[in-house]
């Protein structure tokens, strides 16, 4: 085993979609009319994505992804992060990568030439905060195991990787060989479950990545519930207390549940005006992670995973508008 750096350069490193995201708030006929499922998340090809964006009414357009939100961040609250993440050579590729470096984010990806364009995800926003996602991934899929930085990886005191990505077959791959090569260096494996469909779609391979590859697990009650086939929440987190060294399960105003070996913390969700749930499990794990990789205990962790997810739920965006700077040495302990 290679023996770790006395100090990582980096606290995390993010594994994920690279997307530009499109957030507008809809009406619930906007979802009939295009036979959406409420709260999933469903892939789309490239002309769906022209329809869907042309009936769209006006909204945000901004560098996105699941774990490129909670590398944005965990870098807002202070933490040193890198990310991983395929663009194309196009427009929305540079908007992509301006707005990650602008967050504070190192992307040495380089941009895809030629082939498929930027993804983006087209977000509709309902009244009552519920987000709808139409992703077109575009050029996500051309990441595959030879655009894992092995050296990046071994900097790294957690690398995060997002369930989203988990559909290409390459990226399954990649997940494997940025495990291994975090392992090899001493350092920690993150994984977010990402979405109940998504967890249906690989529930065996996810299985097998959970067990075998992951330290620490990020899923809300339905994606949980779903890896392990059970109706009960309880059912299901005992199963992950089994699975990985450390899981943090959130259940949305409920707060979050993180179990640890025999132990286990619970965390109340910080209230807050519900606008857009878009980003709050991400938002939830740079809190979580940003406090982990500084030291912190399991409730500070839990708690400025949900000071973060509260900060972004109270208004249109996956990104905090507030200054979170200080949050982190404000906890306790």
């Amino acid at each position: 085993m290679t023996a770790p750096a006395a100090k990582p350069r980096f606290d995390i490193l993010g594994i994920g979609n690279a997307i530009v995201d499109v957030v507008a708030p809809v009406h619930e006929a906007f979802l009939s009319r295009h036979d959406m499922r409420k709260g999933g998340m469903a892939l789309i090809d490239a002309a769906t994505a022209e329809r869907l964006y042309a009936d769209m009414p006006a909204g945000q357009e901004s560098s996105g992804g699941s774990v490129a939100n909670t590398c944005a961040v965990a870098a807002a609250l202070g933490a040193r992060v890198a990310f991983l993440g395929r663009v194309a050579d196009d427009q929305l590729g540079g908007v992509f990568r301006h707005d990650i470096a602008a967050a504070g984010v190192h992307f040495p990806t380089p941009p895809l030439a030629g082939g498929a364009p930027t993804a983006r995800c087209l977000i509709a926003v309902t009244q009552d905060g519920q987000r709808t996602m139409n992703t077109y991934l575009g050029a996500c899929v051309a990441f595959g195991p030879d655009e894992v930085d092995e050296v990046l990886v071994a900097e790294a005191a957690v690398t995060y990787l997002e369930g989203y990505l988990f559909d290409p077959p390459a990226a399954q791959a990649a997940f494997r060989r940025a495990a291994a090569a975090a392992h090899a260096a001493d350092r920690a494996v993150a994984l977010s479950l990402s979405d109940a469909f998504c967890v249906d779609r690989h529930r065996a391979a996810f299985r097998e990545l959970v067990s075998g590859h992951v330290d620490i697990l990020f899923a809300n009650e339905a994606e949980i519930c779903a890896l392990y086939e059970r109706d009960s929440f309880e059912a299901a987190a005992a199963l992950a207390r089994q699975d990985v060294a450390l899981a943090a399960l959130t259940r949305s105003e409920a707060g979050s549940f993180i179990v640890r070996g025999a132990e286990t913390v619970e965390v109340a969700a910080v209230p807050t005006r519900v606008v857009d749930t878009t980003g709050a499990g991400d938002a939830y794990a740079a809190g979580f992670l940003a406090a982990y990789t500084a030291g912190r205990s399991l409730a500070s962790c839990g708690r400025l995973g949900s000071i973060a997810a509260a900060e972004v739920i109270s208004h249109l965006g996956a990104r905090p508008l507030r200054d979170l700077g200080g949050e982190l040495a404000a906890l306790v302990n």
